[in-house]
């Protein structure tokens, strides 16, 4: 039965059968975003007379529609401009900021009848400045789609919050170093990074250019498949843009799988091991060869700071300079910002040379096909409390992954109790919320991890549960 929950071809198929009209699921979705979506703080922006107008016309043309997201309401992160409307970057320094142009991703789901419906809240200028809470942003804390009690993860929160909550038929975030795979696993998301370069950046507020990525928030990875293919592919107005065509067709034998060594037990991260396990034995019932790997040890984090340092305080350095500076809501975002101006060259070549030494972890696709892994050890942590107190024992991405731009999927397989998250709980009043898992292929096998998001959703129902 057709619903706000229900996936991007169900829509589809409601919309073209005449069940279900653009403009009626339009206003099921506004209604949603102004009850639900500002309860959990993911909406920074309404877009409700532009969004009826386009789902007018969207049913008008609906005959002749070709792509299978034409009519379907959808919502984008904040650092996207949408010509001549307030594009602020989650930031109270760039109140009412607007751009001439369109961002390339919104032109092209806009050229393919999808309904554009809100601007989705955004930590302030992507979180660059290294912040410390979850209120960092004009739009304050958002919230867990599953507990109010938790974070909904950054940068893109709203991104996930949105489409966990069935307030959008499916979000667009972006990733500098885990932005999209963070909210979709502390909200039931599946989130798609792709390989960077796959999908243009044009319009898009940079944080770091040289690890920016752009790519879909949705509640499958069948979702996830549309959407890229929608908005993947060259553009003449983002040179770093890929001129190799996107394909996610995957054939003959199946994918093997990579596994890490992971730390549960020094992390206390018991559901968590408990759903890595059950995930793991899923695969291999599916057929899947499964083989430990380890990536080269080096201090991959590290170089990432640093580009991020370096390049983000370029990027924003008028801001940094500017007496709108200090309205960011966060003085970690203060302090880290005017830091990253002193970031030295040196440090910077140094992080850029160690990149090139890391591309070395590349051999490791001798060994397998993709990789496996917990998208953290424990669910969204508590959103009224900073991180240096709650981020602990998390695990998380810590290789090389975002360092040589491999795509991801992350998806949910499993959940965890408050009980269970007693190092970041201890007052007992966290409730229950999704854990995450993703997939990691080398540059450009987008297709490898859709195959096995695909595969494991088809055997299990972790990404068609949602909130009450």
């Amino acid at each position: 039965m057709m619903g706000p929950f229900s996936s991007i071809k169900d829509l589809g198929a409601a919309l073209r059968k005449k069940e279900v009209s653009s403009a009626e699921l339009t206003q099921i979705y506004l209604q949603r975003l102004k009850t639900k979506g500002r309860e959990h703080r993911a909406v920074a922006l309404l877009l409700e007379d532009h969004a009826q107008k386009a789902a007018r016309k969207a049913d008008q043309t609906m005959s002749r529609a070709s792509s299978p997201l034409h009519g379907i309401p959808y919502g984008a992160k904040d650092l996207l401009s949408f010509a001549n409307h307030p594009t602020e970057w989650g930031s109270p320094g760039h109140k009412g900021q607007k751009f001439q142009h369109s961002a390339t991703v919104i032109e092209r789901l806009n050229g393919a009848g999808a309904v554009l419906l809100a601007k989705l809240a955004t930590i302030e200028l992507a979180g660059g400045g290294n912040y410390n809470v979850a209120h960092a942003s004009s739009t304050g804390a958002c919230l867990c789609a599953w507990d109010k009690g938790r974070w909904a993860g950054g940068s893109s929160s709203g991104s996930g919050a949105a489409t966990a909550l069935g307030c959008v038929g499916f979000s667009i975030g972006t990733e500098t170093s885990g932005s999209i795979t963070c909210p979709s696993a502390f909200n039931g998301c599946t989130g798609f990074r792709p390989t960077y370069g796959r999908v243009s950046r044009f319009g898009a507020m940079a944080l770091c250019w040289s690890l920016d990525k752009i790519g879909p928030i949705c509640r499958s990875s069948e979702d996830c498949a549309i959407v890229m293919a929608a908005i993947a592919g060259y553009d003449p107005k983002d040179a770093s843009t890929l001129t190799e065509k996107l394909s996610l067709a995957s054939s003959g034998r199946k994918p093997r799988i990579g596994l890490l060594k992971e730390d549960f037990k020094g992390s206390k991260a018991f559901a968590m091991s408990k759903a890595y396990s059950d995930a793991v034995a899923q695969f291999k019932r599916l057929g899947y060869e499964v083989v430990d790997v380890a990536y080269p040890k080096m201090p991959y984090g590290l170089a990432v700071g640093i580009i991020v340092d370096a390049e983000g305080a370029s990027a924003h350095e008028q801001f940094i300079r500017s007496d709108r500076f200090q309205k960011l809501a966060d003085i970690n975002q203060v302090a880290g910002f005017s830091a990253a101006l002193e970031t030295r060259a040196t440090d910077y070549l140094w992080a850029m040379r160690l990149r090139t030494e890391a591309l070395r972890a590349n051999n490791v696709w001798d060994k397998c096909d993709c990789i496996f892994t917990p998208t953290f050890y424990h669910a969204a942590v508590p959103a009224d409390r900073p991180f240096n107190e709650t981020w602990v024992g998390m695990g998380g991405d810590e290789g090389p992954s975002n360092l040589l731009g491999w795509p991801a999927m992350a998806f949910p397989i499993g959940f965890e109790t408050g009980q269970n998250s007693a190092l970041k709980d201890p007052k007992g009043t966290l409730g229950t919320a999704p854990l995450g898992g993703q997939i990691i292929a080398p540059c450009m096998r987008e297709d490898v991890c859709l195959r096995l998001a695909l595969d494991y959703q088809r055997e299990t129902d972790w990404h068609i549960r949602h909130p009450a």
